[in-house]
């Protein structure tokens, strides 16, 4: 009677179970970085609004709650917030890796559409 049971060594099986492995402690990572992203905009919405209440309710009358330091909180930290976004969805968020594409390729399609209506 055997006394173990080892199974031959399959290379491209373990490969692919790497992989798979690599693959969701990738997407782990990511998931992480946005969940934390949205703590941090959750914490910035509630802190500043919280904070921009109290100055409101404790300003004197006659003054007028428009002055920077009412909103000086919220607008360093909404820079933190910025850098937070970008490193969390990158700097091509807005203009993404196809983006030049399509803009080339509309611009050439009204370019046609102008051509072809003074023809």
């Amino acid at each position: 009677m055997e006394k173990y049971n080892i199974e031959p060594y399959n290379d491209k099986q373990s490969r692919s179970d790497f992989e798979k492995e690599e693959a969701y402690i990738r997407a782990k990572k990511k998931l992480d970085k946005l969940v934390g992203f949205y703590w941090h905009l959750a914490s910035y919405i509630v802190v500043n609004t919280f904070l921009i209440i109290i100055i409101v309710v404790n300003k004197d009358e006659g003054e007028t709650i428009w002055e920077f330091g009412t909103f000086a909180t919220a607008f360093f930290w909404g820079i933190g917030l910025l850098f937070h976004f970008l490193g969390v969805f990158g700097p091509g968020f807005m203009f993404g890796k196809n983006w030049e594409e399509k803009k080339i390729k509309e611009y050439m399609d009204k370019d046609k559409e102008e051509h072809q209506r003074f023809q």
